[in-house]
């Protein structure tokens, strides 16, 4: 079955698009990392021992497993092998801590627990709480084997019809605004995804690079479409962008998905030049906000196509900016694809017209079915039209152009308002890249007397670069808006990211808010 066979498709699952290329490519190499790997034909087989293993526990269809690892051959496989007993899966960020990993496996109503060493070490004291066996992917001590678990080979596992309903996985959100909410993904949205990925230029010939962790959503809406349009996978378990040139011009890869923070540390490197990278046909970006003098940078030095695709794990309306065919555009987060059902709102939930600011809200088959166990925050997330008609609220606040065109401005919840004033912050943060010396900049609202709130900025030094915060303040606040004027500026080493690079704004709001001071 070739690309255009399976985009002609209605529904498919992954576990059955591997099953066909194992039996038309066999040889084919599906999963790379470092000097070892699996062709289709040993992945499929150890899919097979993995949902045989489930099975043989008693795990049933619609059960669920969760994995809290590095990334691996084993952990890939680990999922698949879910996939195909039809047990949904709860990828988990070893960054978190040992009580939330549990608190999230215990809401997931995992049957199994999967980790690694490192995972075991984070969990801590926390781990006597999940009173369920516990699986090492890396084969040490902190649970039974892997490789002992697994079903013998040769072994195959009675086959499930897998529903477009049924849970596929549930991501916790990153936890930027507190306590993760396990978002509820359909075999029917993650084939969803594979259509919207094989206009891209995926299949059988090509080569995916994965530099961000399995346990992300931004990794799996690449991941996934990847491997049921047969190409090839190389995984990198930690990135670093020099290695990641490397990988790159080694193994001749066309597409990968990188989050603006990798696109930023990549084209910093000196010898960026010297890597041939003229195989790329594609690479997509997603999960924080892109700057367009960034993607100018990537457009002009890179080769290949550059995608970025506006959305949400929870799915909603996508919006795609298609950089390479719209320079001009590049302040945008693109237009909404067919299908998509993109649209502004205010705050008591009337509809905008263009041009108008307002929270953004989507419509698509791509789409959450819940919050696990959450139908208070499943209803906070949701608007419907006049016509009953579901959407998905962002939380994001933007407007369209007049080529309609998503122009965002900020988060809602980042948002400051500041004398009953809307300030947005990345205005701000806009204005402090043009001061010479800062890498990075982060502007986050804290508490104030006389204004309610009032801008704070964040400030990363460049290598080397003197910076005097007076100076700087002085410099923006001459260049801003009257209620835009920072009331401080702090110099930081670095800004607190998660997993996947965005920007911890909490953590700058609540560090700078336990010290004692007044902020007028």
């Amino acid at each position: 079955m070739n690309t255009e066979e399976i985009r002609a498709l209605a529904f498919a699952t992954i576990p059955d698009m591997l099953r066909l290329h194992a039996a038309g490519t066999p040889r084919r190499h599906a999963l790379l990392l470092g000097e070892g790997g699996l062709d289709y034909a040993g992945l499929d087989v150890l899919v097979d021992r993995v949902a045989a293993s489930l099975q043989g526990a008693g795990l049933a269809p619609r059960d669920a497993i969760a994995i809290c690892a590095a990334t691996s051959i084993e952990y890939a496989a680990l999922f698949l092998g879910a996939l195909r007993a039809g047990v949904a899966v709860a990828p988990l960020a070893p960054s978190s801590t040992g009580e939330e990993i549990v608190n999230m496996a215990l809401d997931a109503g995992a049957k199994r627990f999967f980790h690694d060493a490192a995972a075991a070490q984070r969990l801590g004291k926390a781990i006597e709480r999940l009173d369920v066996p516990r699986i090492a992917l890396d084969g040490s001590v902190c649970g039974t084997p892997f490789r002992t678990w697994l079903a013998p080979e040769g072994v195959r596992p009675q086959p499930v019809a897998l529903q477009p309903d049924w849970a596929f996985n549930l991501i916790y959100s990153s936890g930027t605004t507190g306590t993760p909410k396990g978002v509820e993904q359909s075999h029917a949205m993650r084939w969803g995804h594979v259509l919207r990925a094989a206009p891209y230029g995926y299949g059988p010939d090509s080569v995916t690079l994965i530099s961000t962790p399995l346990y992300s959503n931004t990794t799996l809406v690449c991941f996934f479409p990847a491997l049921a349009l047969g190409g090839t996978v190389v995984l990198m378990p930690k990135f670093d962008a020099a290695d990641y040139l490397a990988l790159a011009a080694r193994h001749r890869v066309t597409h990968t998905m990188l989050v603006p923070v990798q696109y930023q540390r990549i084209m910093a490197q000196a010898n960026f030049g010297d890597h041939d990278l003229s195989s790329f046909r594609c690479k997509l970006s997603t999960s924080a906000p892109f700057r367009a003098e960034l993607k100018a940078d990537v457009l002009a030095r890179w080769p290949g196509g550059l995608v970025e695709i506006y959305g949400m794990t929870e799915g909603g309306g996508n919006c795609i900016l298609v950089a390479h065919e719209h320079p001009d555009k590049l302040h945008t987060v693109g237009r909404p694809p067919a299908g998509h059902d993109v649209r502004i709102i205010d705050t008591d939930g009337r509809e905008l017209a263009r041009g108008e600011t307002g929270e953004v809200v989507g419509n698509s088959a791509i789409m959450m079915t819940a919050y696990h166990r959450r139908p208070d925050r499943t209803a906070e997330a949701e608007w419907y039209d006049g016509s009953g008609k579901r959407f998905i609220r962002t939380g994001d606040v933007g407007r369209f152009d007049e080529d309609g065109f998503l122009v965002l401005l900020d988060r809602r919840k980042d948002m400051i308002i500041s004398g009953g004033f809307n300030v947005y912050p990345s205005d701000i943060e806009a204005v402090l890249r043009g001061y010479p010396g800062i890498a990075e900049a982060a502007v986050v609202g804290v508490p104030s007397e006389r204004w309610g709130e009032t801008p704070v900025a964040f400030v990363v030094p460049q290598d080397g670069a003197g910076l005097i915060p007076q100076a700087l303040l002085e410099w923006t606040n001459a260049r801003v808006g009257k209620i835009q004027r920072l009331a401080a500026v702090e110099l930081v080493e670095s800004l607190p990211r998660n997993g996947i690079g965005k920007v911890l704004k909490r953590e700058l709001r609540e560090t700078y808010c336990s010290r004692p001071r007044s902020v007028a």
